[in-house]
Parts: C-alpha cells; structure tokens; sequence
C-alpha cells in the first residue's frame, strides 16, 4: 500500500495549514510512515487528523498534536530527547529524524516490544525503549535537552522537571482529563523554570508514583465533580419532558428575531430529531411568522411536495425515489408534511400566504431537467428545442452522475460544462413578468442553477479533497439566498440539514484540517446578526443508515459515545432530554469552548471504525447558538410496508 501523496497531503492539510512553521518537523513528518503504526486494517486512516487505538487503552495521538508538541520542544540535531508513553512508537519515530538520540519509557510491555519491532524495521538505530514507571523518567540517560510526555498527569512531575539539561524543555498535559492543559517548562536555574501554557488537550491519563495514582487527591469525588464541565451543562440544561409538550416548543420564543433558523441532526436517521424539528417549525410559524422551509435534499423532489401542500397540480415523478430514500420516506416526515398541508388549507381560508417547501442540495440531474424543458414547453418551444439540445449532453449520465465526473478524467469526453451554463445564464435572463406561472419559473430557474452546479460538482469530485464539499455547501447557501429573495422581505425561513453542515465549519476540524466551508458558516456571513445554528445531538440507541453507499437501510445500534467527546459530557449530565443555550450562558460557553470530539453520522454508519469515521474534533459553543439533546434515541420508521397486492409502496404522498 502505497500512501506518499496521502502523507503529503496529511504534511500540507493537517500540519502546515494549521500553522505548524518548523520545516524539520514537517520534513521528519513527510518521512516517517504512519500506516506502519496502526493497527492492521486502519491503515487507510493513518493520514486522517485524528487519533487511533493501538489497544491496551492506549492512542496514537493525532498527526497535529505529535507536530506541535515536537515543534513546541525546539529540537536541534545534536538533541538528546525523553518520551515518556512511547505507545506505537510513532511520535518517538518523527522526533528521531531530527534529534541525536531519543530515549522512550512505556509502561505495557506489549506495547513497547512491538515499537521496538517497528523501529528495527525502518532501521531507525537511534531510539532507545525501556518499560517503566514514565513518570520517573531515565535517570541513567540524563539530563535531557527535550523532555516529551504523551499522557497526561495531575500536576508536573518532579522527577522530570530535575533530569532537564538547562535550557531544556519539557511538554506535557496537565490537570483533570477534562482540563488538561499542554504546558511547555524550561529549565532557567538550578531551581528555576519558566512556565508557558499552550492551550487545551485531551491526553490518556499518565500512571505513575509522580503521576496519577488510586490516592491522588484530584481522583477524590468531590473535587471532580467541582471540576468537570459536566456538571455545569447540568446546572445550565433547560429540561423538557416531551417535545409535544409547550414548555419545548417556548424554548425556541428566543429565536423568533431571526430570519433564518437552522436545525441540524447528529444523524440522517434518528427519529427524535425529525419529531423536534417538526416541533420547532410548526412553533415558529404558527407563533412568529417563518413561511419558508428548506431542506437538505434536492430541488424536484422537494417540489413534489410543495405542490402537494400548496394545493397545486401534484407531480407526476415519485419524490425520493434515490438512496437514501429513508431520510425523507419515512412516517415522520410524513407527519409534518401532512400537517403543512392542513395549514395550508387553513390559510388559503383566511387568505394567508402558504407555507412553502423547497430542497437545497444538487444531485437530482434527471428531475431537473425535466423542470427546466417543461416550464420551457409552456412558454417558448423553441427554447425548449435548445435547451433539450444542451442538456443531452448530460443524458447518458443523468440516472447515475458519479460516472460523469469519472468520464471527464479521460481524454475521450468532453465536459457538458459550456451547455449547462449557457442554458442556466439565458433561463435566468427571463423575467418574471414574462410568465404568469411563478413557481414554474422558480422550478425551472431553480433546476438549471442545480444542473450547473451539479455538473460542476460531479466534475472536481474524483480530484478529491476539499472542492466539492465546499462547492455543494456554497450552492446550498446561494439557494438559501435566492429563495428568500423570489419569497420577499418579509420571508423567514427554518432549514433542516445536517450537522455537518448547520455547524460553523470555522469551529472544527473541517476548516482547519480540511479547508472546508459550510452552510452555517455562510448564513452567518451573509445574515449577520439574523441566523441561528442549533444542533442536536444523542448518546446511544439506535439509527436508521446503511453500511455503504447506495446499500440496505439498516436499524443499527450507537455505540455509546467516547469518554473525551461532548456527547460524552452531555451523558454524564445525567438528564434524559435538555436544551443548552450558548448565547444566554456565558459561563457554559466558557467551560465548554475549548475543543472535544463531536459524533457526526451521516446515512452511512460505521461502528467498528467509528473513531476515525464519525468523529471529528470541534468547539461546541461556537459552532452553535444553542444544542438539543436526547440521551437515547430511536430509529426512523421508513415506508418500506408494501400492500397485499401488487406490492407497491405506500402512495401518500410518494405513490402514483
């Protein structure tokens, strides 16, 4: 397995990017193979920014945090370094491509021999591995120019402190698990050493007589319930019983100023969360005004289910027909829908203007281009003979686009890029004013904006990185934009997506490890002072995803969450459902903001690998306004119940 470019990229994404500026640190990184000090299997995450199991409890730490420490040493070629916790070597590895001599204590035996193993075959002569208290040091090979701790320990141990050559540094995680603190120390003096503080970490604990020990008085109950931010999402959680329940619904009164609301899910198939978030819409615009709901799914598809609640002509296509049909065939949906169709019915009564039901996302290629040539047939053939024309250079593509972005990598396709454009630049030159059929205009103006960005995004999806995330993100918040514009001054809209893209991407690791931008990011830029991010989250119980892409939908079991995650924090909070208001609670933002591991599950759900697959590190308060959570949670219920004869689906409102 050949992983140099994976290596690089992980150099220039997750270390240089990040503002690691020691280019022997990125050198030694760009040299050191990290697949080798994985478990076998989890070599294809070895250049992922996160840490791994390597077992007995123990991590290999994540690629930043190796760089920073080892950056934060300053080491010199003729340097003779301790590590203390060698784990699977790897850290050990890198800081021996720059220092003369690296000594390194782990306390597992099996650990420490299966680094020396790895060690040998690199052929890396220069490292020395002794199993041993670590917090004790190597007292024989002192004093040392760098000491390097892996783990964190209740305070700084002395016996580290004194095997410092002067001038040495010594790095290493201090306080409570959920308060450590990365703390450079350099020896000034006989008795002297300066103490820098380097910001907040998530370390194993360190075990030792100078370190964590079943008599520590930080390990006393008492002190770490003062300590621990669990408790104060506790004493800041505002309780609910059921989200059917008013006192729910009123938590939300808060958000009634803004003009956009942003509900996220943890997950694409948690039924708590549809049942909120249905909740929460059918508040604000009963009691504050919002008439617009966008949602994470494609144009045509949710346009079958405008018409269906605005009382116009039903669609003649079967919406959600795609994987994951489940997100959006599924009874809780169905719920609301039939609710905004009721409402609408009740509107049209008193003269009030609908609610509206619009899609965000861009995939449905075929669809859309059945809008644009309908609309088109109605009002210029002769157009429509163009833009059928145009958009049959998409044709052998349309029913499965993954393999036009394939198709483009050769030298024997054309890109459709110049059809689909010109098409949606001369759509959109037309006027209202040349129609009378408005929503056929939006439908259509709406589809080829979709066609052309599609395209685009099934083009730049095989160069991999991070340009078709932010492509479809910035797509989504341009429909965002152009809708509450054809909707007027006075639209307020609630939007349901994930929380991968309701969460402002500039608080995780998707911008600084990933270059990634998102939804929320962009609303707020671009709504300022007028948009609310609000998350949900869960602990366990079980989800609706399916093993791979375009595979069976499966009721799944989630794992519970990690120990140095939020959700981990809420858990121990010990409510069943909460909500957590960031802006109204400063000392909650204060005692949460540094960053933790936050779960996010897609359609996709992978358990064995959920670690590396479903995790991702992220400033909690900043990401959100407020948080909603549900301890334990149940699977969506999906419309997979066929009738006795002829076995077709339930019909309302996805049937013929």
């Amino acid at each position: 397995m050949n992983l140099v470019r994976d290596r690089d990229r992980m150099v220039e994404q997750h270390i240089i990017r990040r503002g690691i500026q020691d280019k022997t640190v990125a050198r030694a990184m760009r040299i050191v193979p990290r697949e080798m000090f994985v478990d076998p299997g989890f070599e294809e995450f070895a250049y992922e920014d996160a840490p791994l199991s390597i077992g007995q409890g123990q991590t290999i730490s994540q690629p930043f945090i190796v760089a920073l420490m080892i950056e934060k040493s300053d080491l010199d070629a003729g340097d003779k370094v301790l590590e203390v916790g060698t784990g699977s070597g790897y850290a050990a590895a890198v800081a021996s491509r720059i220092a003369r001599h690296v000594y390194t204590v782990e306390r597992h035996g099996a650990l420490a021999h299966q680094a020396r193993e790895r060690f040998a075959r690199l052929g890396y002569g220069n490292i020395d591995v002794r199993i041993g208290d670590g917090s004790k040091g190597w007292l024989k090979a002192a004093p040392f120019d760098a000491i390097i701790v892996s783990a964190g320990a209740p305070e700084v141990p002395p016996s580290l402190k004194e095997q410092l050559d002067l001038g040495g540094r010594l790095i290493i995680p201090v306080g409570p698990n959920d308060e450590q603190r990365l703390k450079r120390i350099t020896r000034t003096g006989a008795d002297a050493f300066e103490e820098e503080d380097l910001g907040g970490v998530f370390f194993v604990p360190l075990i030792g007589e100078d370190a964590w020990t079943a008599t520590h008085p930080l390990y006393t109950p008492a002190a770490r319930t003062e300590r621990t931010p669990a408790q104060l999402i506790a004493d800041t959680a505002e309780t609910f019983s059921s989200v059917d329940d008013e006192n729910f619904t009123r938590l939300f009164d808060r958000f009634a100023d803004s003009r956009i609301v942003l509900l996220g899910e943890s997950t694409h198939g948690t039924a708590e969360f549809y049942h909120a978030r249905a909740a929460i819409s059918r508040h604000l615009i009963e009691r504050h005004g919002f008439n617009l709901i966008a949602v994470e799914a494609d144009w045509p598809d949710a346009a079958a289910i405008d018409r269906l609640v605005a009382g116009r002509e039903p669609s003649q296509a079967r919406p959600f027909g795609r994987f994951p049909t489940w997100m959006w065939q599924n009874e809780e949906f169905i719920g609301f829908v039939r609710w905004m169709r009721a409402e609408n019915i009740r509107r049209q009564a008193s003269r009030a203007d609908a609610i509206r039901f619009h899609g965000l996302d861009l995939y449905n290629m075929t669809e859309s281009i059945r809008m644009v040539i309908d609309y088109l047939d109605r009002v210029s053939p002769d157009a429509a003979a163009v833009a059928r024309e145009r958009y049959g250079c998409l044709s052998p593509w349309q029913t499965n686009p993954v393999t036009y972005g394939r198709a483009i990598l050769t030298d024997a396709f054309q890109s459709c890029e110049d059809a689909v454009s010109q098409q949606c630049k001369e759509l959109l030159t037309r006027s209202l004013g040349e129609s009378e059929d408005n929503d056929g205009f939006l439908d259509a103006t709406q589809s080829a904006r979709l066609l052309a960005a599609a395209e685009r995004y099934y083009r730049i999806m095989y160069y991999g990185g991070s340009k078709a995330w932010n492509l479809r993100d910035t797509y989504m918040a341009e429909t965002v934009e152009h809708l509450l514009d054809f909707h007027g001054p006075n639209a307020k809209m609630i939007v349901w997506a994930h929380n991968s893209h309701i969460g402002d991407a500039r608080f995780a690791d998707m911008a600084a490890a990933r270059d990634e931008i998102n939804l929320g990011q962009l609303c707020r830029q671009r709504f300022d002072g007028m948009t609310s991010l609000i998350g949900c989250g869960t602990h366990s119980g079980e989800v609706l995803a399916a093993s791979e892409w375009d595979g069976q939908a499966e009721k799944k079991r989630i794992n519970p969450a990690l120990a140095e995650s939020y959700e981990y924090l809420c858990h121990q909070a010990g409510k069943e459902r909460f909500f957590l208001d960031f802006d109204r609670n400063q000392d909650l933002r204060a005692g949460l903001v540094d960053q933790r591991l936050q779960r996010f599950i897609g359609v996709i759900y992978r358990p064995e690998t959920e670690r590396v697959s479903h995790y991702m590190l992220t400033s909690l308060p900043q990401q959100y306004d407020a948080f909603l959570w549900f301890d334990e949670t149940h699977a969506l219920t999906p419309l997979y119940r066929q009738q006795a004869a002829g076995g077709n689906p339930e019909t309302f409102p996805f049937g013929p």
